[in-house]
């Protein structure tokens, strides 16, 4: 049942989305340790232990409950972040969304929006989900930005939920429903039985 929803390879015109392999840890230990990387990905302040990434990474990352791609810069192959599935609901077709662009210098290049439009491509045309959410804390201006040119609308928001820079934000919850996204694609509206996926466990101490 895996390899029908697990793809190897997403290709697209900036990135290239592959299946993780386990020597990416050590970008995944670079990554979380930067205190901005984990300032906009992490519920707790501050880097993550080197101890809990090696945890994430094997359950989240590795594991058989979320489908989780690395993400690739197309030009020259170079590991720039991840993306996932978390709550895969084949019942009712639904899924969580995380991304993270951990290298700085690829941030505000496209990189994120694109592998956004084509984990959505997935999500609707070859899992056959109904919907797709996400959560982003308010001051995240750039990702809140990328979402919407995905497709992601606001639908509510925890008011004050995560203290940060001094002062308490909102955590936003988006999402994007399969008739947005065919209307978007200029494709007609066509409600479809969920397709075969597994329901899977999240942690709430990462997006």
């Amino acid at each position: 049942m895996r390899q029908s929803w697990f793809p190897e390879t997403i290709t697209g015109r900036l990135v290239v989305l592959r299946r993780h392999r386990p020597a990416n840890v050590v970008a995944f230990q670079r990554w979380y340790a930067d205190p901005e990387v984990a300032r906009l990905t992490r519920y707790q302040d501050g880097p993550v232990p080197e101890d809990e990434i090696e945890r994430f990474f094997q359950s989240r990352v590795m594991g058989l409950d979320s489908l989780a791609m690395a993400i690739h810069r197309r030009a020259d192959d170079r590991l720039i972040g991840t993306a996932a599935f978390s709550q895969l609901d084949g019942d009712n077709g639904s899924a969580l969304y995380h991304i993270t662009i951990g290298e700085r210098d690829a941030w505000g290049r496209g990189f994120g929006t694109e592998t956004t439009d084509l984990m959505l491509e997935h999500a609707f045309r070859n899992l056959r989900l109904h919907r797709v959410a996400l959560s982003v804390f308010a001051f995240n201006g750039r990702a809140i930005h990328s979402y919407e040119k995905s497709g992601f609308v606001l639908e509510g928001r925890a008011r004050e939920a995560i203290w940060r820079d001094g002062r308490h934000w909102d955590e936003l919850h988006m999402s994007v429903l399969v008739q947005d996204w065919r209307a978007r694609h200029g494709e007609p509206a066509r409600e479809a039985r969920p397709g075969p996926v597994p329901a899977a466990s999240s942690a709430r101490r990462w997006r």
